[in-house]
C-alpha cells in the first residue's frame, strides 16, 4: 500500500509524517487490497485538520476527514473513521457474495413442497 502524505498551508514535520504512516499502517493491515492512501493535513487558525482518502480495487474511494486542537489526535481520529468505513464496505461484498440467484430458491422451495 502507498501511503503520501502532504499539507495545507503548512509545512509538515518529519514526526507527523511518520505518526501518520504508523497510523494508517496500523490500521489498515486486516484490509490488504488498499492501494493508496493519502493523508492531508491541514491547520485553520485553532483547528488541526486530518483528512485521509483511501483508494482500492473496484472503483473503491473512501474519504474520512477529523478536526481537533491536536494534529495527532485528528490524526487518529480520521484513520479510525476511515478504517470502519472500510469494514462496512467489506462487509457488503461478503454478504453479497453468499446470495443465491432467486430462481434456484424458487426450484428447491417448489421441489420441497
Amino acid at each position: 500500500m502507498q501511503i503520501s502524505v502532504t499539507g495545507r498551508h503548512m509545512e509538515v514535520t518529519e514526526s507527523l509524517r511518520d505518526f501518520a504512516h504508523e497510523r494508517v499502517e496500523h490500521e489498515l493491515a486486516d484490509f490488504p487490497r488498499i492501494l493508496h492512501a493519502h493523508v492531508i493535513l491541514a491547520t485553520e487558525k485553532h483547528r488541526q485538520i486530518a483528512e485521509i482518502v483511501v483508494q482500492g480495487p473496484h472503483h473503491l474511494r473512501l474519504e474520512a476527514k477529523d478536526e481537533s486542537s491536536d494534529m495527532y489526535a485528528s490524526i487518529t481520529g480520521a484513520v479510525e473513521k476511515v478504517a470502519r468505513q472500510i469494514e462496512k464496505q467489506m462487509e457488503k461484498w461478503q454478504n453479497h457474495k453468499g446470495q443465491e440467484a432467486l430462481s434456484h430458491a424458487e426450484a428447491r422451495t417448489q421441489e420441497m413442497g
